[in-house]
């Protein structure tokens, strides 16, 4: 059975008439980043009867889908869990992105769709060597999974990398082209669209596929204006409900304790954290244990559609490369080591 919720996304004092949606259902899988320094014209919005009929559609409760509507991308086979104790994935949800629905109390309360004891992970600021394999390895051992909001300077340096996030299952989002914040005095809205923009097509080129719709704002900082135009690309909006301060934490159990303590008085919540952080890494597999051991579950999302990233974004992304590559192929496969 499907579940349909639809919701208006609030930011600060605007409002953007968002017709999001969380679809949930099931699943059959086993049990279970210092701080980064701050270094095409906009697609018209659809006209507001269009957004409030389609907002109408997708509230039918009863998990009827509209005949409009495009069917889902089909599921992945899942891989075996080697884990028999493993903290696993708990159920999946899939994200419809129209409107550019926002999630994470810290700044969005309408779309509260998590249920006791769920929490969603997810990671900013990578890919990164040795950090971000690092991230994917500790999931991997629990057989679990995460959103992974990469940078888009990051993503051309390490394509590689991101692919095998991709590769693993996770989802990949977008966290801007340089990490900047769009909030800051002199940044004007085209600018700030650059970014945005340049982000997602940056990863759209290092996976070679189209990434989520999802988003997150550098240092959950949300200019009105940019919440507004994400919603007229149909691209969801990620805050969180509880932040590790992993970029802060002088060491991995310092990550541990923050985050345990949070979630364990918040009983749910969306857990913000960076893989671009070495600790991070580090306190990764206890946390993912304590998790278990407390009774959680990670619940994974996915998007109903992916991002359709726009052409002029994608070709200042390539002509903007400094070289220009002839092979997308990793550097173990170019360079060995045969002898000492």
């Amino acid at each position: 059975m499907r579940v349909v919720v639809a919701g208006l996304v609030v930011a600060g004092l605007v409002t953007v008439g968002a017709g999001g949606a969380v679809w949930m259902r099931s699943s059959a899988a086993p049990a279970e980043k210092a701080q980064l320094a701050e270094k095409a014209p906009a697609p018209a919005a659809p006209p507001a009867a269009q957004l409030a009929a389609k907002a109408d559609a997708l509230a039918d409760v009863t998990g009827t889908v509209p005949a409009s509507e495009p069917k889902p991308a089909p599921v992945p086979a899942k891989r075996a869990c080697a884990n028999p104790n493993a903290l696993g994935i708990g159920r999946v949800v899939e994200i419809d992105a129209t409107g550019g629905p926002g999630f994470g109390f810290e700044h969005f309360k309408q779309l509260d769709f998590l249920s006791d004891k769920e929490v969603v992970l997810t990671f900013d600021d990578g890919p990164w060597p040795v950090n971000t394999p690092a991230v994917l390895k500790a999931l991997a051992d629990e057989c679990t999974t995460g959103i992974f909001f990469a940078v888009g300077k990051h993503a051309t340096y390490h394509p590689d990398i991101l692919r095998q996030v991709a590769a693993a299952g996770h989802t990949v989002g977008s966290h801007t082209w340089s990490h900047v914040n769009l909030n800051k005095k002199g940044m004007t809205e085209q600018q700030a669209k650059d970014e945005i923009e340049k982000g997602f097509s940056a990863v759209r080129l290092a996976l070679g596929a189209q990434p989520a719709p999802f988003f997150r704002f550098p240092q959950l900082q949300h200019p009105p204006a940019m919440v507004t135009y994400l919603g007229t690309r149909d691209i969801a909006i990620f805050s969180t409900d509880l932040d590790s301060f992993d970029f802060k934490a002088s060491t991995p159990d310092k990550i541990v304790e923050t985050v345990m303590t949070k979630v364990s008085k918040l009983g749910k919540g969306i857990i913000l954290m960076h893989d671009f952080q070495k600790h991070t890494a580090e306190a990764l597999p206890t946390l993912l244990a304590r998790l278990k051991a407390g009774g959680f579950k990670v619940v994974q999302m996915k998007a109903k559609a992916p991002v359709q990233t726009l052409a002029q974004y994608d070709a200042e992304v390539v002509k903007d490369a400094k070289l220009p590559t002839v092979s997308a192929r990793p550097v173990s496969s170019v360079v060995q080591t045969v002898g000492n």
